[in-house]
């Protein structure tokens, strides 16, 4: 080759290659970019609208110039009045106290049935073991206000009702709570039954594998579980007002709130007390959730895994 035409190609060939602005980058970041802000303009709407009601309901329970509903939302004249009446002047300690101890029941009693109940379907092969999950399942799809009539005469037969209503629900919610193994179980599966195979070499029983091996490596589900049977009694009405059955010392909180306003002259009387009792009655739900989120969700997502 000739060396000028040689010398050519080499300039040629170590020339900066020409660099072409990114537009296409700059297009789908800028995308990215509107997309994200109108998804959070949406995010803080929907939280506008779904935290404006319990901002109402906290105003109003400070509000003391008035005790009855009114057209405007901030008060006028600001104070503890409402809180303080609530637990001098009604029941609401009474109602407090059943409720705290209908849940703390509940929830210790529910969470062994299920998290037993799941570990046995999740471990253990039987006979008629797939037959029980799907008449399970079936089972739950039907309301349970389907059995309240025969419930409460059966209550009633055992003197489970009215003052005495806390121990006739307290049956009532962990009886069928083993149906509620969906989402243990699936949380169980997830753990390798190598574990459970080595305990048993080593002499455990099924007892202890559970609650010396899989329980503590469970942490997410096990909370998640508590949590849910410690909800459920909190903010029951229905059930708990057909048992209570208007007995002042057997309603929990939420029949006991509800009565108080249960007539015209009750909400003109008592609805800066109402909202209070609702503000009250909320802190240890909204403390239990901020504390235990993560574990919540966690349980949530792994127990969703498998089925």
């Amino acid at each position: 080759m000739n060396p000028e035409k040689e010398a050519v190609v080499v300039a040629e060939t170590q020339a900066d290659p020409i660099v072409l602005p990114p537009r296409r980058h700059v297009g789908m970041r800028t995308k990215n970019r509107i997309g994200n802000t109108l998804i959070y303009i949406l995010l803080i709407l929907m939280s506008i609208v779904w935290l404006f009601p319990f901002v109402c309901i906290i105003l109003q329970s400070f509000r003391i110039e008035s005790t009855m509903m009114t057209g405007y939302i901030i008060p006028k004249e600001w104070g503890f009045d409402n809180y303080v009446n609530l637990f001098t002047t009604t029941n609401f300690p009474r109602w407090l106290l059943n409720t705290l101890i209908i849940s703390l029941a509940t929830a210790v009693l529910q969470s062994v049935m299920i998290l037993c109940m799941s570990y046995t379907l999740s471990r253990l092969r039987f006979n008629g073991r797939t037959f029980l999950m799907r008449f399970m399942l079936v089972l739950g799809m039907f309301p349970g206000m389907l059995t309240m009539i025969i419930l409460y005469r059966v209550l009633a037969d055992m003197n489970m009702t009215q003052q005495n209503s806390i121990p006739g629900l307290i049956l009532v919610y962990v009886a069928s709570s083993g149906m509620g193994y969906y989402i243990s179980k699936g949380f169980f599966d997830t753990i390798p039954k190598s574990l459970d195979e080595a305990a048993r070499v080593d002499g455990a029983t099924r007892a202890q594998v559970l609650f010396k091996v899989i329980l503590p490596l469970s942490k997410p589900i096990v909370i998640y579980t508590i949590l849910t049977a410690f909800m459920g009694p909190w903010g029951d009405f229905v059930f708990a007002a057909y048992v209570a059955f208007n007995n002042r010392e057997g309603m929990n909180v939420a029949v006991g709130l509800q009565s108080m306003i249960n007539t015209p002259s009750g909400i003109n009387a008592n609805y800066t007390m109402f909202c209070a009792g609702g503000v009250v009655v909320a802190i240890p739900i909204t403390l239990l959730f901020l504390f235990l989120q993560k574990y919540y969700v966690e349980g949530v997502t792994g127990g969703a895994v498998k089925g």
